[in-house]
C-alpha cells in the first residue's frame, strides 16, 4: 500500500521505516526541516536498536522517503498515520492536543477523494470523535475523510520488533466505516502470523493504550510501596517479588523494585488519564493514580536520602558517580528520567556529581548542563566517594567490583535498580544499599 506517516519523532519515524520494511510505500511527513533532512540522510535522531539499518535499507530500495510538504503528502496516498506528540500541558495534568489538531487542520483541506487517517498518538478518550468533526468541517466538497484509531504499543529499545511483530493490533472505528478492511491490508503480514487483531469502537481504542500504561505504572508503584514496608521490617523486596511472581495471575514482569518509572509515556499518560476522568465527571475512579505517581516520585527522594546517610549525613563536597541518565536501558530518552532526577538532586545537595550513560549523554547535557559528564564508566568512577547505579544498562550490571574498587575513593554503592550480585560486591569490600532491601 501507499501511506503517509505524519510526525517523525520516536513513534512516527519508527512506524514509517517499519511499514516500508513490510513492503509498503511510505512517505514520512514533518514540519521540522532538520529532522527530515537527517532522516533522508539515513540518520535516526534518537537511539533505537535496529532502526538505523531498517531506515537505510528502505531509503535505498525506494520504499521510504520524507518530506515537509503537506501537499505532497495529500497527493501521495489515501491512507495516513498520525503520530505526533501529545505532551503534558504546562500547569496542568491534561494532554496538549495542539499538534494533533494541527495535522488535521493542515492536511484535510488538501485531500481529494476518500481518505483515512489512523491516529496512533496517545490521546484522551473522545479525541477521535472531535477530530472527525473537525475533519468534516474542513474537507473539500465531494471528498471524505474517515478518522480511525490504531494505538501504538512500542517499548523503547524494542520498537522495531514491536512494530513488525506486535503482540496485538487494535483498531477503533465508527460503525459502518471502511477503516477495518484497510487496516487488515496494512497489517496483513502480522495477521498472517496469528497476531490478534482487535476491532473496537473509537473510545475503547483510545482507552486501551492509556489503560495499559496506567496498569503497568500501578504494578511498578505497587512493588515500590511494598519496598517501603520491606525497608522498615527487614524484609527483602526482591525475594518477595520472586515469590509472588510465581503466581501466574500476577507474573514477575514489572515487579522490579527500584527507582521507578519515567520516560515520555507512563508519567504523562497516567496524569492525562486522571485529568480526562475529571473532565468526564469520573475523577474518583482514578484517584488511586495520584498515589501511584506519588510513590514513584518518593523512590527518587529515598535514593538521595540513602546517599546522604552513606556519606555521613551530608553530601557537601562528596564526589558521587551516577551510572545512567536515560530513563531505561537501550534508550537515549531522558524525559522524566529517574536517573537524571537523582543526579540533579544530589548536585543540589552539594555533591560533585559525575554522570555517565552509554547513549543519553547529549540529551542529558541539554537538560542538566550544570552536571559533570564523563566519557566512560571508568572515568566516572575515578575518586568517587559513592556510586549510584540508576539505569540498568548491561554494561553497569556487568561491572567487576574489584576493578571498580580500584578506581573509586571509597567502596560504597547504591543499587537503585536491584540488579547487582550482592554477595559478589560485598565480598569485594563494598558497602552496599538498595531500595527495599536491608543489606
Amino acid at each position: 500500500m501507499r501511506m503517509t506517516v505524519i510526525g517523525t519523532g520516536y513513534l512516527g519515524a519508527t512506524h514509517a521505516a517499519c511499514m516500508a520494511e513490510l513492503s509498503h510505500e511510505v512517505l514520512g511527513v514533518d514540519v521540522d526541516e532538520a529532522k527530515i533532512a537527517s532522516l533522508k540522510d539515513s540518520k535516526v535522531p534518537f537511539f533505537e536498536p535496529g532502526l538505523p539499518e531498517v531506515l537505510e535499507r528502505n531509503l535505498e530500495n525506494g520504499r521510504l522517503n520524507f518530506t515537509t510538504d503537506y501537499a505532497e503528502a495529500a497527493a501521495f496516498a489515501q491512507v495516513h498515520f498520525l503520530g505526533v506528540g501529545t505532551p503534558q500541558q504546562k500547569g496542568t495534568y491534561a494532554a496538549d492536543l495542539t499538534y494533533v489538531r494541527q495535522v488535521v487542520e493542515d492536511l484535510v483541506p488538501l485531500l481529494e477523494g476518500e481518505h483515512i487517517i489512523f491516529g496512533k498518538s496517545t490521546v484522551p478518550v473522545g479525541t477521535a470523535e472531535q477530530l472527525q468533526e473537525l475533519a468534516d468541517s474542513l474537507v473539500k466538497p465531494g471528498s471524505h475523510v474517515e478518522i480511525a484509531w490504531n494505538p501504538e504499543f512500542l517499548r523503547e529499545g524494542y520498537a522495531v520488533k514491536d512494530t513488525i511483530t506486535p503482540d496485538r493490533i487494535v483498531v477503533g472505528v465508527r460503525e459502518g466505516a471502511t477503516a477495518e478492511a484497510i487496516a487488515r491490508e496494512v497489517y496483513a503480514t502480522a495477521i498472517a502470523a496469528d497476531t490478534p487483531f482487535l476491532v473496537t469502537d473509537l473510545a475503547t481504542a483510545e482507552l486501551v493504550k492509556v489503560s495499559a500504561n496506567a496498569f503497568l505504572a500501578t504494578k511498578i508503584s505497587f512493588i515500590n510501596a511494598v519496598a517501603e514496608i520491606c525497608e522498615q521490617t527487614g524484609a527483602d523486596v526482591v525475594a518477595l517479588a520472586d515469590a509472588i511472581g510465581h503466581d501466574d495471575r500476577i507474573g514477575r514482569k514489572f515487579l522490579g523494585a527500584g527507582l521507578g518509572f519515567g520516560g515520555g509515556c507512563l508519567p504523562k499518560d497516567i496524569r492525562a488519564f486522571m485529568a480526562r476522568a475529571g473532565e468526564l465527571g469520573a475523577d474518583q475512579a482514578l484517584t488511586f493514580l495520584r498515589e501511584v505517581d506519588s510513590i514513584n516520585m518518593r523512590r527518587r527522594d529515598r535514593v538521595v536520602q540513602l546517599a546522604k546517610e552513606m556519606c555521613g549525613g551530608s553530601l557537601l563536597g562528596k564526589r558521587v558517580t551516577v551510572l545512567g541518565a536515560a530513563f531505561k536501558p537501550n534508550s537515549d530518552d531522558v524525559r522524566d528520567s529517574p536517573a537524571l532526577s537523582v543526579a540533579g538532586s544530589l548536585s543540589l545537595q552539594g555533591a560533585a556529581v559525575s554522570v555517565y550513560d552509554p547513549e543519553a549523554m547529549d540529551n542529558a547535557r541539554r537538560v542538566f548542563p550544570t552536571l559533570s559528564y564523563a566519557s566512560s564508566t571508568k572515568e566516572a568512577l575515578i575518586d568517587a566517594h559513592l556510586v549510584v547505579l540508576a539505569t540498568e544498562w548491561q554494561e553497569f550490571r556487568d561491572l567487576d567490583p574489584e576493578v571498580a574498587g580500584g578506581v573509586v575513593e571509597k567502596r560504597a554503592i547504591i543499587d537503585g535498580r536491584n540488579v547487582l550480585d550482592v554477595a559478589k560486591w560485598k565480598a569485594a569490600g563494598w558497602e552496599m544499599e538498595a531500595l527495599g532491601r536491608n543489606l
